[in-house]
């Protein structure tokens, strides 16, 4: 990961954005995919627009988007595209939904960013390096302890019955559950107003662009089990702005 890579991300979210911002709340049209989800043309648009930069000045890296699959997947270097993370935030007018980009070596994430286009609102988070907001660093906040914790998932639908009866006994612990959100729930907490974002079944394009940005910020962002997220991860993710009661969530989800 270099910083033409941090210039190249930059880039393809002011793309993503561009093909969205005309869209947010006027009349586009909306289909389902085959796992019922919904798909608009600001999707394809955004994700077409990130690709075809890629094409042109990254032809040997890989690509992963949501709407368009893979590319070259394989590749040493594998970009992971998700225009529009919480499209059913965007279909209703809700500007909490966010463009993803990350950057993936040797399986891991290295470089990830959160665009929230219509707040102009950009968190990047790359190895070795501290998360920024708009350029200014983003610090996650203390909390010692899960009662004391802010913990946000995006909607129950997303887990099955034992994996919402496991997140069910984290939300009973802790001081107060949000509900909704997607990707901008990880961004607040990256930026101190969240502690604890539990969620499952996400696919690669949903969650690694949030692990450079989330640890980055000084947060920590696993598997519910405590291993780190790669490639091979299942979809169950934990992000903690503190990880002072990692161990009491891990052993509630274990």
């Amino acid at each position: 990961m270099t910083e033409d890579d941090i210039l190249l991300a930059q880039r393809l979210a002011d793309a993503a954005g561009a093909a969205i911002r005309p869209l947010f709340r006027q009349r586009f049209e909306i289909e389902s995919k085959a796992d019922a989800s919904p798909v608009t043309q600001a999707d394809r648009a955004a994700e077409g627009a990130m690709r075809a930069i890629l094409e042109a000045d990254r032809p040997a890296d890989g690509i992963v988007g949501e709407e368009y699959g893979p590319a070259r997947e394989d590749a040493g270097r594998v970009w992971v595209l998700d225009p529009i993370d919480g499209t059913r935030s965007f279909i209703a007018g809700r500007p909490i939904f966010g463009t993803l980009i990350a950057l993936i070596e040797a399986g891991r994430p290295v470089l990830g960013v959160i665009d929230q286009p219509i707040a102009h609102e950009r968190w990047l988070g790359a190895a070795g390096r501290p998360t920024t907001l708009n350029g200014r660093g983003a610090r996650t906040r203390p909390c010692a302890a899960l009662a004391d914790a802010h913990v946000a998932t995006t909607g129950p639908t997303y887990f099955t019955p034992d994996e919402r009866a496991r997140f069910e006994t984290v939300a009973a612990a802790a001081r107060d559950t949000l509900w909704g959100g997607d990707c901008y729930n990880y961004a607040l907490l990256a930026s101190g107003h969240l502690d604890l974002v539990v969620e499952a079944g996400l696919q690669l394009y949903d969650f690694a662009a949030l692990v450079p940005v989330v640890e980055g910020a000084g947060g920590v962002m696993r598997g519910w089990t405590g291993a780190p997220l790669t490639t091979a991860s299942d979809g169950r993710v934990v992000a903690f702005g503190d990880a002072s009661f990692a161990d009491a969530v891990y052993a509630l989800l274990g």
